[in-house]
Parts: structure tokens; sequence; C-alpha cells
């Protein structure tokens, strides 16, 4: 059976480090270190739960959950990024939309997807791309959106998928991209919360990750703002890693960036 191996939540953007050096140098290094820590570990592929920022998903088509099928994908190229394909991994994707599939979760089977910064910036700044990915996109654009409950559900469904269905020695990492909190074209526009920021990867440094989920999508919207509902995507992953705890490995409240950011490195279990 395939065993999960290493596991983080980390922020997925990076901006001008213009008149803010010295943090976005922090973020820079976290980034790798955290890398780092998950090529230690020596994984096979990358399962990389993201948002998707309107470049495929729109108002056309409204999935919940997007997962890609493709033997590779080809960048967006937004933020400048190269659009130097990078390998996918068919046989873990089926695995885990067949998984899925007996859990009561449809996934939206996505045979070509451009990935935006969301998946590309954890990848290419923490040394990943050279490794095959499948990538799971968490709709937080359309309502109702996923719950973070149901988010944390899938996460076991990861789990599952991983351990039942790949071929033996297969060593897999999860990354749960993006936040923390950030506030994009509402009331509180370009706010970051610091304390919420802090408090969420407290939470998940204890293990916490269930207590986050429960309290709800209204109470991390309310706390960290549209955009930091993200942190479903790090739930997701600590679920899927039965993470006992982590450690923090940055974080920086980037207002000149409109958002915090920061990584934990999951305890695998």
């Amino acid at each position: 059976m395939g065993k999960i191996v290493a596991a983080c939540g980390v922020s997925h953007i990076l901006m001008s480090p213009h008149g803010c050096e010295a943090s976005a140098q922090n973020i820079v290094d976290g980034f790798k270190t955290l890398g780092e820590k998950l090529l230690a570990a020596k994984p096979d592929v990358v399962i990389v739960i993201s948002s998707d920022h309107m470049f495929n998903i729109n108002l056309a088509m409204q999935p919940r959950f997007v997962i890609g099928m493709s033997d590779q994908y080809t960048p967006v190229g937004d933020m400048d990024i190269p659009r130097i394909p990078v390998a996918g991994h068919r046989t873990l994707a089926e695995a885990i939309v067949k998984q899925a599939d007996q859990d009561g979760f449809d996934l939206c089977q996505a045979e070509e997807y451009a990935l935006d910064h969301g998946v590309m910036v954890p990848l290419l700044f923490m040394g990943l791309s050279h490794l095959p990915i499948v990538p799971l996109i968490v709709n937080i654009n359309t309502q109702p959106m996923p719950s973070a409950l149901r988010c944390l559900a899938l996460g076991e469904t990861l789990r599952q998928a991983v351990e039942t269905s790949l071929p033996v020695a297969t060593r897999v990492a999860v990354v749960g991209g993006g936040g923390l909190s950030h506030w994009l074209c509402v009331p509180r526009h370009g706010e970051v919360d610091e304390v919420f920021d802090r408090y969420t990867m407290d939470k998940l440094c204890n293990g916490e990750q269930a207590a986050l989920a429960q309290a709800g999508n209204a109470d991390i919207i309310e706390r960290g703002g549209n955009g930091g509902i993200e942190i479903v995507n790090w739930l997701m992953a600590a679920q899927a890693a039965h993470s006992s705890g982590g450690e923090k490995i940055f974080y920086e409240p980037m207002r000149s960036w409109f958002t915090g950011l920061g990584g934990v490195l999951y305890h695998v279990n």
C-alpha cells in the first residue's frame, strides 16, 4: 500500500519585496525550508490542495471540488510564472476519484487544468516542481462553498485512497495551499488579522484541525476574511496526514501584500 510521508500547510502567493525586503526574504526562506523537509521524506508524488483564481472555475461551471487527471499540466503563467509543464500522476488521481465515490464525494474530473499561482508558487518555491502532482481544487469562489468539515472528511478520503489503492511503497506528500487572513474586494479589503493567523497556526501545531473545522466557514470568514477561508486546504492536508501537531516554519503579516503568510510542517502519523 502507499503511504503519506510528509504534509504541510502553506500560503501560495509572493509579491514585490520592495519596502519589505527582510519579511519577504523570511517568507522565501520559509518556503525553501518547508520544501527541504518534505523532500527529506523522499516522496514520489505530491497532492497539492489549493483554490482556483477564476482561471479554470468560473460562473459557467461551478463544481465544489475539482481533481486533475492529466499526465501533464501547463501553468497559466500568471504572476510571471514560467509556463513549463509539470508532470501529473494519473494512477493516484484515479485512486482518489474511486475512493471519493465510495465516500460520497462527486469530484469533478479535469483532463485539462491550467495551474495558476495557487499551485505553482508552492511547487516552485518549495523546490517540488520536478515531482509528479495531483492538483485538488476547492472552490471557494461560489456558493455554497464546501464546508470546513466536508474538507476535513475529504482529507480522510485522500488518506484511504493512498493506503488502499496505490502500489506498495508509493510515497506521497500533501501540500495544503492558501491563506492566511485576507479580505479581497469586500469590506475590510486589504486588512490582515495577525491574531487569527497565529491562532490558526497554533491550533494546527497542536493537532487541533478538527476544532478549527467545527468552528465553521462563517467563523473563519468573519475572522480571517473571504480569502482566509483557504485554510480549509490546510485542514484537509492535516487530516490526510492524521497530523498530531506540527511545527511553525514561518509567519509574516504582510500588510503591503494584503495577506498574512505562513507555513506549518505537520507531524505525520
